[in-house]
């Protein structure tokens, strides 16, 4: 696949709803900012923040790094992200991500997005081990308890194909929680070996990590804003802006766009 120019990238995140007027609600978005606000532990990924985020802040803050709409009299109906700051994150990943090729760095890609976002990882990842970066792993088989469900399931860290996903035991679960990364880099505490230089991640994952202080980059929606106000507070490097929810290959212009501007096609 040739990659994309910038404004055919925008074309077709406009076209496709992964940015521009996406699936995401209004009212599920405004939801999940009081949820953060509230201190959800759910919605929160693993993060702590230094500033006591009120509402009207969270909804500000969304709408300068993801371009939600502004105005808190709009309560219910289309939401949006803006392309241009998806893809101007979307460039400053890749730079990151040309840097880590240039230092050979240790790298560690995870998602709580399996049946979305692991092909995009994993082409990230074949394309950093060409250059002489080393993957991570670490806390396979941890597992943990999701209490909030009834009955309360399993969830199992599993990497396929040098990416870290949890499972149910029988599939590829979509996750939240910072708990398997948090079992990762214990891991490798206990087993005495260097922490990551570099965390492609999202949701609890990112969270986790960046928590702990690894420099972290990754995606999120409209309606998750933890890693958004972490990186606001220096604690994430680049969040990118965009419907997580599209097929796998829905991300291949994207991640190929990537790929080109670290020059590492």
């Amino acid at each position: 696949m040739t990659p994309p120019t910038r404004a055919e990238l925008i074309t077709y995140l406009v076209r496709t709803g992964i940015a521009g007027h996406v699936d995401t609600p209004r009212q599920n978005n405004l939801r999940h900012y009081r949820r953060l606000v509230q201190k959800d532990p759910y919605h929160q990924f693993g993060l702590t923040f230094s500033h006591d985020w009120t509402y009207s802040e969270v909804l500000a803050l969304m709408s300068k790094r993801c371009g939600v709409v502004a105005d808190e009299e709009y309560v219910w109906g289309i939401d949006t992200i803006d392309p241009d700051l998806t893809i101007d994150a979307l460039e400053a990943l890749a730079d990151r991500l040309a840097l880590a090729a240039e230092r050979r760095e240790r790298v560690m890609f995870a998602t709580g997005h399996p049946r979305n976002l692991q092909e995009t990882y994993s082409a990230w990842k074949d394309a950093l081990v060409a250059r002489g970066c080393t993957v991570i792993t670490a806390g396979g088989g941890y597992s943990y308890e999701v209490t909030t469900e009834r009955p309360p399931n399993r969830r199992i860290v599993v990497w396929q194909d040098d990416v870290a996903i949890v499972t149910d035991t029988r599939i590829a679960r979509h996750s939240h929680h910072p708990f398997a990364m948090r079992a990762i880099l214990a891991d490798l505490t206990d087993r005495g070996e260097a922490w990551p230089q570099l965390v492609i991640a999202d949701h609890g994952f990112a969270g986790a990590a960046g928590e702990a202080g690894v420099p972290v980059v990754g995606f999120a929606d409209c309606n998750d804003p933890a890693l958004f106000l972490a990186e606001a507070e220096g604690k994430v490097l680049v969040t990118v802006p965009m419907d997580d929810g599209y097929l796998t290959e829905d991300y291949a212009p994207l991640r190929q766009y990537v790929l080109a501007r670290a020059g590492l096609l």
